[in-house]
């Protein structure tokens, strides 16, 4: 269980987040959702350890995050950013390996088993017959899923998401999204496309300016008010005989004098 309690974290003067507070259950899906710049890249960060909160406190299990040893963190939690770096001059095999690190040490060197989940890993992302391709010459959604295969073969209980369909296309999109669901981790993650969260997470988090706005079943948190007061979208949110709710947009009309000066462009 990862629980959030009251987090706050800023930059200079600009608080960037303030007074988070959620709890994710063991083998849940999570999405955060919100606008650019509403927190949610940072909220991962601070979930994965990465910066420590200026208020308040994570906790895995109970255990404050910087009371565990670093490598047994490793060991449990795994995140994959939004812009990853990776040196140019290596293998998708070698970039995938790397999440074998934190289980490797003096007395536990790199064995079958490890190739093993290296090769399931790359498998499962639809990478496993470019396992031996330089990293410069893969394209943008490749590089994603090899990161997402690094994750996967780390192991671990716990996967922090940072935009993971970025640069994919739809079939990916949708193969890694249900891929990550199937695994039985405990999953947060920040997802731009709404209809991808309600249709994969069990539990949706809202960020808006920098606060939790809220937090629920996608049913009961996509509502059109929500959608139009955060997002600043008109939309229509439908559920199925399933549950499961689908939005669709609405384009906005275009104002007048909006509308006139584009034809007049358009005579240039």
């Amino acid at each position: 269980m990862l629980t959030a309690e009251h987090l706050g974290w800023g930059l200079r003067d600009r608080a960037i987040l303030q007074d988070i507070s959620l709890t994710v259950q063991a083998g849940e899906f999570v999405g955060l959702i919100g606008p650019n710049g509403s927190g949610k890249s940072s909220l991962l960060a601070l979930l994965a350890g990465l910066r420590r909160p200026d208020h308040g406190t994570v906790r895995l299990d109970g255990t404050p995050l910087p009371a565990i040893p670093r490598r047994l963190l490793a060991q449990r939690l795994a995140l994959v950013e939004q812009q990853a770096q990776t040196q140019e001059r290596v293998t998708v095999r070698h970039v995938a390996g790397l999440g074998r690190t934190p289980h490797l040490g003096a007395f536990t060197p790199w064995s079958p088993q490890d190739t093993a989940c290296v090769d399931q890993a790359l498998a499962a992302v639809d990478l496993l017959d470019l396992a031996d391709r330089d990293w410069s010459g893969l394209s943008g959604g490749e590089r994603q899923r090899a990161h997402i295969a690094r994750a996967l073969a780390q192991q671990p209980e716990l996967l922090l998401l940072d935009e993971p369909t970025n640069h994919l296309d739809i079939a990916h999109q949708l193969g890694l999204l249900d891929l990550v669901r199937q695994q039985g981790l405990t999953v947060v993650a920040a997802l731009h496309d709404l209809n991808h969260a309600a249709l994969f997470c069990d539990r949706i988090a809202v960020l808006h300016h920098g606060r939790l706005d809220a937090f629920g079943p996608p049913a009961e948190i996509l509502t059109p008010d929500r959608l139009r007061r955060v997002f600043a979208v008109d939309a229509v949110v439908e559920t199925d005989a399933d549950g499961l709710c689908h939005i669709r947009y609405r384009v906005p009309r275009r104002p007048p004098m909006l509308a006139a000066a584009q034809k007049e462009l358009a005579r240039c």
